[in-house]
């Protein structure tokens, strides 16, 4: 108990405060402190060291992230790598047996070799062909100096830079057409009901089927004997138009009609004109749309080429690809599959560039 005085003694107050108390005896009873999963010393005690099943789970755990992105997929790689070494042998074909990973790897290497002889024999011509005009200009002959154009055979290399132009060509007419007709289509009801079903009936036709009137109209439209771009060029890339042009309409049509209608509103209240709409309030809405039907007409056209290759003699890798079919050697099988694996690189290397074109859009828009 404690008391308190004021200061004139006239007052006071008492407060009873509890005395704490002690207990004696035993501590009290506390969880036990697991103990490191690992091996034992030689007193008994444990040594720290995680055991090896457990060591390993935990450690797969803590790079759970980069093993989604990294590790699996390099497994499932390594996977259809042993599959394909230990099926192929059993596999029987009219040039042999089907060739494994390793006969496919030594024909890629080969194939370089050879773009590298072709590109120093490239250089050679040109050294011989510029002494040459050389000399003859210092002899006083300079009306007699010709410039001519290296015709060696392309390269597998050099196929792979055609192809790539080719459907580079393509697919930018596919743009802009589809473009401009899906938002169109997504911003009128009437011309998409009117539009839908041409869409409808051309979307699915082979470009097997359009490749012979694609080359008869080219061919009748093309006369100019030494044309800026070779025949073959152009129907490939047609082609490829023709047939690449519809996710990107389609998935620009639905963008363009999922605009909220308040924001036209808004729009046509503050009297913006026809292109400040499009540009400030169409365009960005229908972006992803627009970037996502892209992806797909990019994959359908780097598709479509090789066929379109094939037939039209583009040199490209379709027809690298026949070529090596007709020549029936005993090393094209190895350069066909080795060229189908570098069309599937070059498909996913192109959609993920589209993919990070549509993050930088997309974050260009939102700031």
């Amino acid at each position: 108990m404690t008391q308190f005085t004021s200061g004139d003694g006239s007052a006071q107050r008492t407060i009873k405060r509890p005395t704490p108390t002690v207990l004696s005896g035993p501590p009290p009873l506390t969880a036990p402190q697991p103990q490191p999963s690992g091996g034992k010393s030689s007193g008994g005690a444990f040594d720290g060291k995680p055991s090896g099943g457990i060591g390993l789970v935990a450690g797969f755990a803590a790079v759970g992230p980069r093993a989604k992105t990294v590790i699996l997929p390099l497994v499932g790689i390594v996977v259809f790598i042993l599959l394909w070494a230990l099926t192929a042998p059993m596999v029987k074909t009219s040039l042999g047996a089907l060739p494994g990973p390793v006969a496919v790897a030594a024909q890629g290497v080969s194939l370089v070799k050879e773009w590298q002889a072709g590109q120093a024999e490239k250089s050679a011509f040109y050294e011989a062909q510029s002494a040459r005009n050389a000399a003859l200009e210092a002899a006083g002959r300079g009306a007699e100096a010709q410039d001519f154009r290296y015709s060696g055979s392309s390269s597998f290399i050099d196929q792979i830079f055609t192809s790539l132009f080719t459907v580079a060509f393509g697919f930018g007419l596919a743009s802009l057409v589809a473009v401009p007709l899906g938002l169109v289509c997504g911003l009128s009801k009437g011309f998409n009901a009117a539009f839908n079903p041409l869409v409808q009936i051309f979307k699915p036709i082979s470009p097997l089927a359009w490749l012979p009137i694609v080359t008869m109209v080219v061919s009748a439209t093309m006369t100019d004997p030494d044309p800026t771009l070779p025949k073959s060029f152009v129907i490939s890339a047609v082609v490829v138009m023709l047939c690449s042009l519809w996710p990107t309409l389609i998935n620009t049509a639905v963008g363009a009609a999922s605009i909220d209608k308040d924001l036209l509103n808004v729009g046509r209240v503050l009297r913006l004109s026809p292109f400040a709409r499009l540009r400030r309030l169409i365009l960005p809405s229908a972006l992803p749309y627009i970037f996502t039907g892209m992806r797909l007409s990019l994959g359908v056209g780097w598709m479509v080429l090789i066929a379109a290759e094939m037939l039209a003699q583009n040199p490209g890798l379709g027809k690298f690809v026949w070529d090596e079919f007709q020549n029936g050697s005993e090393q094209s099988l190895a350069r066909i599959m080795f060229a189908v694996i570098i069309i599937g690189v070059i498909g996913f290397l192109l959609d993920r560039l589209m993919m990070a074109l549509q993050s930088l859009a997309s974050r260009n828009h939102e700031t």
